[in-house]
């Protein structure tokens, strides 16, 4: 079966870089209304509060917004199911940074959290039928080791990272290729022993890309009654039964539950990620 490393925790190097970067873009030359306001030493504290049921994912980072001069303190960990009207986290510190930071905190749990969420209901369908939910390079540019954690908070799977992390043969390569036996051949050829997955969307494509020992298919656009011909068909071929298949293409929680019946290993959908609507949480200065 084909499998890809899964992304569930981030390189704090990349966290520290990726915030430092995040700030700069909202206060190049410093938060003018703040320091307008507030003496540098002025202290204040801050809760972070949901506004509806969620998934959370992002909170972990939340001390990397800050130095060791400020007190966080967080009642949830990535991953956890947070009522509506929820106390996540306390901030305590300098006025000034609490509010300069306030809204690319926001930004990225809520961004995060809405992704965990959205994956997290794809997940609780599938499960009874051992089907993965898995995400796609739908990602916002920048953002992506973000979002892909996110999937995982939300009890998703991550696909491959990028290009560079497995070969998966699309229909524009087999179009350039001159078809699929041949970009598979050439795939086997030049980067054996890595595995290799085609992207399929008839029954005729899979007859002949079994034939060159593939290792999975992506079922493309396929309706549930050609994907379970597809599963038999695989599945009857010498090996077929290690071979892995999984589904893509207009795949949404209104019609999630008539594919994962089908004898698929996995689901993979771009909307997780490029779809997701931003949960609800605010901040609030309570001291």
């Amino acid at each position: 079966m084909i499998e890809y490393p899964q992304i569930v925790s981030l390189p704090i190097h990349y966290i520290q870089n990726k915030i430092r970067e995040f700030l700069q873009e909202d206060a190049p030359d410093g938060d003018k209304t703040s320091l307008a306001i507030f003496k540098a030493n002025e202290k204040t504290s801050a809760i972070i509060q949901s506004q509806e049921d969620m998934v959370v994912s992002g909170l972990n980072f939340l001390n990397y917004f800050f130095d060791e001069r400020t007190k966080i303190e967080t009642y949830f960990k990535d991953g956890d199911f947070v009522p509506s009207n929820r106390q996540m986290a306390k901030i305590s510190g300098y006025s000034i940074e609490i509010l300069n930071r306030e809204r690319v905190i926001l930004n990225l749990i809520q961004r995060l959290s809405g992704i965990a969420t959205l994956t997290s209901k794809f997940v609780e369908i599938a499960r009874p039928y051992n089907v993965k939910i898995l995400d796609t390079r739908k990602t916002t540019p920048g953002l992506r080791l973000f979002e892909k954690y996110a999937v995982r908070c939300g009890g998703g799977f991550n696909h491959r990272l990028d290009l560079s992390s497995g070969i998966l043969i699309k229909d524009n390569h087999i179009s350039a290729a001159g078809s699929i036996s041949k970009a598979i051949r050439k795939a086997f050829e030049n980067c054996y022993p890595m595995k290799i997955e085609v992207e399929v969307d008839n029954l005729q494509q899979i007859l002949e890309a079994l034939e060159t020992g593939v290792d999975g298919f992506l079922l493309d656009n396929m309706n549930p009654d050609t994907i379970i011909k597809a599963v038999k068909m695989i599945r009857a071929y010498p090996g077929g039964n290690d071979i892995f298949i999984e589904a893509s293409g207009g795949i949404n929680l209104n019609n999630l539950q008539s594919y994962v019946d089908t004898g698929i290993n996995a689901i993979s959908s771009g909307s997780l990620t490029h779809s997701a609507k931003s949960s609800n949480i605010h901040m609030e200065i309570i001291l």
